[in-house]
């Protein structure tokens, strides 16, 4: 079972658009990288696989300056973001990005990284950002891991005669260290809910028969317990027994998760829920010239229907219009809440924003659909993935609309039954969508198709709470999206080789 935290993995991380997979990807895999060298980096090289979705785009999506911010300790939200390359070549840090073949490229988004330290201390990595922002190491030295920089982790890499000892060493804290041994040398991999002991670590690098130690330090708030559920029928079977709504079974999901009171939990949700509320003011203002390749036109369709001048008005607009309005600021690298990638964050808020501000939605209310929209994403992530460059955009904005469902059908008073068959319908209405991003940018088609989104989730939400009646489960639906997400050619997941993208017009842009 994947350990999926809402806050995390779903609804987050608070970041810089335009990508998750690319922008908070990219600097969760610097940060996790400064943090393994443990020393300040001189030399840094980053390949690309020429196959991959990061040798198309990772300059239109920033992946350079993320990866820069969070090997420089810069956050991803600072100013200094934009200007993290120059930053590093004022410290006297020279990184490279190269577009070459890599070994065994296991995903869209693999990347090698080789670090020189001011030392003189040397590392090279394998690395994957694997969507909605989560990213794993899978190669330290050539020897195989599963990192994800969601808990305090640790290599050990040892002459083999001494793997046994350390790993009693490290297994009082850490649960149940692996082995892996090759020739004379042998790896042990830890991972713990709480930080590593000094004591600990200065036994351990002071222990006979090791070599070299690597440190991993937590991107996020540590995973503290197992999830509760992991699928859709489980979710309808505790909310049954509990007599539970979606959202107040999220609650107690993500505070079990985290280790958290419901009391924080719903501050963390309206802190990102202001997050998403401040994007779409800050996109509807926006009065420059161009986002990147679109004029900025979500605040003229917005005023038009406020003032009834657009003949098709009414909450599916506005909640259109407001979606276009975050990914204006997702484009211009604003600052947005994935929810749950980059790609789709205008959806949620689009929804969530129109009936708290045009319905008169009690604030409680809208953060207890939030918080359900988080539960049926940690399901999705659980069961498949959120990475266009896998399955295309039916996981990216087609998740966003199931969510959103969900999240409309609990605020109104729907039970998790009704919220589950909402976000099944919502994501059967777009399976099979592809990512075909024009020229490389989070911007055509995904501006309109967060609208669309939008628009559908509150559609499927009025059908289901009518009395349509779902033949076809949320964890059945899933498991097809993601079926058909893997039948796509590479040319229709993220890569701008397929679809709109190779349009003339598209190509002149």
């Amino acid at each position: 079972m994947k350990n999926i935290s809402i806050f995390n993995q779903v609804i987050g991380p608070v970041m810089r658009g335009p990508s998750s997979s690319h922008t908070a990807g990219g600097y969760f895999i610097g940060k996790i990288a400064a943090s393994l060298l443990g020393e300040p980096a001189r030399e840094v090289e980053v390949v690309f696989d020429p196959d991959g979705s990061y040798a198309r785009t990772y300059r239109e999506q920033a992946t350079d300056l993320s990866f820069a911010s969070g090997l420089l300790g810069i956050e991803l939200v600072d100013e200094r973001f934009f200007q993290a390359l120059d930053i590093a070549r004022e410290r006297g840090v020279k990184i490279e990005f190269n577009v070459r073949k890599l070994e065994r490229a296991d995903h869209p988004n693999a990347m090698d990284i080789e670090l020189v330290s001011a030392g003189g201390k040397k590392l090279k990595i394998r690395a994957a950002s694997v969507g909605g922002g989560s990213v794993e190491i899978r190669e330290i030295e050539s020897w195989p891991v599963n990192f994800t920089g969601l808990y305090h982790e640790m290599a050990v890499e040892a002459d083999a005669g001494a793997a046994e000892s350390i790993r009693q060493k490290l297994s009082r804290l850490a649960g149940e260290p692996g082995i892996q041994v090759r020739g004379g040398a042998a790896l042990v991999s830890a991972r713990a809910r709480e930080p590593f002991p000094e004591a600990l670590l200065t036994e351990i690098k002071s222990a006979p028969g090791v070599r070299r130690v690597w440190m991993i330090q937590p991107v996020c708030p540590v995973v503290k317990n197992e999830p509760p559920l992991s699928s859709a029928a489980e979710m309808l079977k505790l909310a049954g027994e509990r007599n539970f709504s979606a959202g107040e079974l999220a609650l107690e999901y993500e505070a079990e998760v985290l280790g958290w009171s419901k009391e924080q939990v719903l501050d963390e949700a309206e802190r990102r829920f202001r997050i998403m509320q401040r994007a779409v003011h800050d996109g509807l203002e926006f009065k420059g010239e161009k986002v990147q390749l679109l004029k900025p036109s979500a605040g003229k369709i917005f005023a038009d229907e406020r003032l009834a001048r657009s003949p098709l008005g009414g909450t599916y607009l506005r909640a259109g219009a407001r979606a276009m309005a975050v990914m204006h600021i997702n484009g211009l690298r604003g600052v947005v809440c994935a929810a749950p990638t980059g790609g789709s964050a205008g959806t949620l808020p689009g929804v969530l924003v129109t009936l708290f501000e045009d319905e008169g939605v009690p604030l409680e209310k809208i953060l207890r659909g939030l918080m359900a929209a988080g539960l049926i994403g940690a399901i999705v992530d659980s069961r498949a993935t959120f990475a266009a460059e896998v399955a295309g955009c039916q996981v990216e904005i087609g998740a966003a609309g199931a969510m959103a469902a969900a999240a409309a059908v609990d605020i109104f008073g729907g039970s998790a039954r009704q919220a589950a068959d909402a976000a099944a319908i919502a994501f059967q209405n777009i399976i099979g969508s592809v990512c075909d991003l024009v020229q490389g940018k989070v911007e055509i088609p995904c501006h309109t198709r967060n609208a669309m989104g939008a628009a559908n989730a509150l559609l499927c939400a009025g059908l289901i709470i009518g009395g349509y009646e779902n033949p076809i489960d949320l964890d059945e639906t899933i498991d097809a999206v993601y079926e058909v997400g893997k039948m796509l050619p590479p040319e229709l997941r993220c890569t701008a080789r397929g679809g709109l993208a190779l349009c003339p017009t598209a190509r002149k842009l």
